[in-house]
């Protein structure tokens, strides 16, 4: 029964109405009680195959095949902006079509595998984007599914938080896929991989665990590669010796046309190399140029301890240059202390005048969801002085992946890991004097990482900084440390 095929996709080709085709005659299976993990580029479509999954979508060809009378549940990447408003228990009541009569204990226990502890009448929104993260979890588990779906289960989620999620989904009997950029956290379970080429809009299957996985591919492209200079080395032979044979005349001519026909034979066996993730441009923020003094003072801030504000005195300048990380576990108050800053909410953390902002927010609740990507360049470009600005919005989309045929596209259209990138472009075109990055990697490919990192270390502005990831903050200079449980 462990080897049952329980989900399969027979040729199935995804489009969406604009005619952007996201797959193209998809073929793989997942075998009952598997633990799988979804691979590939921002926006290849990794989300489309949980929805295809789901039925939320219909293939636009082929079929889609899930065993009839299981169970499906799945933890999303943010909490849908319907759910914000709700309690705990009316968060959770909302799976379940009758009423459930012990949902008090059910909670509490669901709450309990995710490592949180909530009062069932707290607000979803009043939760920080950890804790909405392990709330998200915990809404997928309390149904007891089937076949479990994770998009992007690690982001904002500190390292007790990722390290109860692994042990976790070690030891869930069922069938669980999931999407991540998390490496180290997908190799600790793994034991199948399904990576959606962006390029062919295909999706190569693969059995083992991560960095197997990882293994093969470079493997194959070798071989590929190998195989394609003995193939081009020996087309260039027969040709050099079908032009010295034509040249003879006679009978020669046509043994130079056969010479020239198996040229043409080896060249429809050169295969086509498997391409990498493309990489986004290095690029740099530039500075606001009229930035002095102090750019940012915080005299006090808010923590939260036992579900509970509680004041502590602080005494940090941050000046041109100068790099501040803020440290604590999900739910102190890290985000709310960033957002009170930037919205100018705090009276006890205060950024100087005329310093322009450059908020990126988890949620990118920043980003008009309506606009058009071209738009939403448009009003970062529009903070910022001089320049073309046609040439210079169409340049930094390219860096960033944005192609023509995106760039038309509304932000709510996009997939979590675009949003984050287009949101990465606007900071590039507004040239903030103050940097407010909160959580700047969720979502983000990992081959993008390097170069943001080298981006952030040397931005020559103010900067404040919440991250859960050790590897990438120790790739750029940090000056100072708040730590919020200090």
């Amino acid at each position: 029964m462990a080897q049952e095929t329980i989900v399969s996709f027979d040729t199935v080709s995804f489009m969406f109405e604009n005619d952007h085709q996201i797959l193209d005659e998809v073929d793989f299976s997942v075998r009952r009680g598997s633990k799988i993990t979804v691979m590939g580029q921002n926006g290849a479509g990794k989300s489309t195959i949980f929805k295809l999954i789901l039925g939320s979508y219909e293939p636009t060809s082929g079929s889609v095949n899930v065993v009839p009378g299981l169970t499906i549940a799945i933890a999303p990447q943010v909490t849908p902006p319907e759910d914000r408003d709700l309690t705990v228990k009316a968060f959770f009541e909302k799976y379940f079509k009758e009423k459930v009569y012990d949902m008090g204990k059910r909670i509490d226990d669901v709450l309990e595998i995710v490592n949180l502890h909530a009062p069932h009448d707290r607000i979803i929104k009043s939760f920080s984007g950890g804790q909405q993260a392990r709330l998200l979890l915990a809404s997928a588990l309390i149904q007891n599914p089937d076949i479990l779906l994770l998009d992007e289960p690690t982001n904002n989620l500190d390292p007790a938080g990722i390290e109860h999620l692994t042990s976790f989904i070690i030891n869930y009997p069922e069938t669980c896929i999931v999407i991540s950029h998390d490496a180290d956290f997908l190799n600790a379970f793994t034991d199948g991989v399904l990576y959606l080429d962006i390029f062919t809009r295909q999706v190569e299957q693969y059995v083992g665990n991560y960095f197997d996985v990882v293994e093969q591919i470079e493997i194959r492209k070798q071989k590929e590669n190998s195989k394609n200079a003995k193939l081009t080395k020996g087309i260039q032979e027969k040709r050099d010796k079908a032009n010295v044979f034509a040249h003879k005349g006679g009978k020669m001519r046509a043994v130079a046309k056969r010479m020239r026909k198996v040229a043409e034979e080896l060249e429809s066996d050169i295969v086509e190399v498997r391409k990498e993730d493309k990489k986004i441009r290095d690029f740099i923020i530039p500075c606001q140029e009229d930035l002095s003094g102090e750019v940012v003072k915080i005299n006090a801030f808010t923590i939260i301890q036992d579900h509970h504000p509680v004041v502590k005195k602080a005494a940090i300048v941050v000046r041109k240059s100068h790099h501040l990380l803020l440290t604590g576990p999900n739910g102190i108050g890290k985000s709310t202390l960033l957002e009170s800053l930037a919205t100018g909410a705090s009276k006890d953390a205060i950024i100087g005048e005329n310093v322009r902002v450059g908020y990126y927010r988890q949620d990118f609740s920043t980003l008009n969801f309506e606009h058009t990507v071209y738009q939403s360049m448009l009003d970062a470009l529009e903070t910022a002085a001089g320049g073309p600005i046609e040439e210079r919005l169409r340049s930094t989309a390219a860096g960033f992946l944005i192609t023509s045929a995106l760039i038309n596209s509304k932000i709510g259209t996009l997939s979590e890991g675009q949003k984050g990138l287009v949101a990465f472009a606007r900071l590039v075109l507004q040239k903030p004097g103050l940097l407010i990055l909160d959580e700047p990697t969720n979502h983000i490919n990992f081959r993008h990482l390097p170069v943001i990192a080298q981006a952030l270390d040397q931005y020559t502005g103010a900067m404040i900084l919440v991250s859960h990831v050790p590897e990438f903050v120790a790739q750029i200079r940090i000056d100072e440390v708040l730590d919020l449980t200090k």
